[in-house]
């Protein structure tokens, strides 16, 4: 009875975080206008990488990646997504994106992302609470050489964009965890 009741105890002290499996949403913020105006959005296809649970969350979160479908973006609007599709990402066959979480600090991220055939680590904030962690960064499309992709979407949306898409991207995820 002892030994059962010491066992449980360690057990129970372990408290290891783990993650819900659907809970991580990917999104974005592009811009448009001279007057750079924000567009969000995510992508409804992410499938998670790495491991699922650790002995901290900061050890759950060393090595989670994901894989991202682009033409499962979402951005709320099915027109603007079906232009993203074909004149954004298609123009170079970009279908997937990956990131992976490559270094954890108290505050801070280094995520490796690789789109257009090109990895590049991209420094994240982040925050923990009430079971959550918001991460955001920024990319330069230039950097993954995504710059005709930018020239599609720009012409494609020349008027709403009023003849200006910027080439900096915020990019970010949000994860559930228990």
């Amino acid at each position: 009875m002892m030994k059962k009741s010491v066992m449980i105890f360690l057990m129970s002290s372990l408290a290891l975080f783990g993650y819900e499996v659907n809970g991580v949403e990917v999104g974005f913020t592009a811009f448009k206008t001279p007057a750079k105006v924000g567009v969000s959005g995510s992508f409804n296809s992410v499938e998670i990488t790495g491991k699922r649970s650790a002995e901290s969350v900061e050890g759950m979160l060393n090595g989670l990646g994901v894989d991202i479908e682009t033409k499962s973006v979402n951005s709320g609007n099915e027109g603007r997504d079906k232009l993203l599709v074909s004149d954004f990402f298609l123009v170079q066959f970009t279908h997937g994106i990956q990131a992976k979480i490559v270094s954890v600090k108290p505050d801070s991220l280094l995520v490796e992302i690789t789109m257009n055939n090109k990895s590049l680590s991209v420094p994240m904030v982040y925050k923990i609470e009430e079971n959550r962690v918001l991460a955001k960064g920024y990319i330069d499309l230039n950097d993954f050489d995504m710059l005709p992709s930018l020239k599609g979407i720009n012409k494609a949306c020349y008027d709403l964009h009023e003849g200006k898409t910027w080439q900096d991207v915020e990019v970010g995820f949000l994860l559930h965890y228990q």
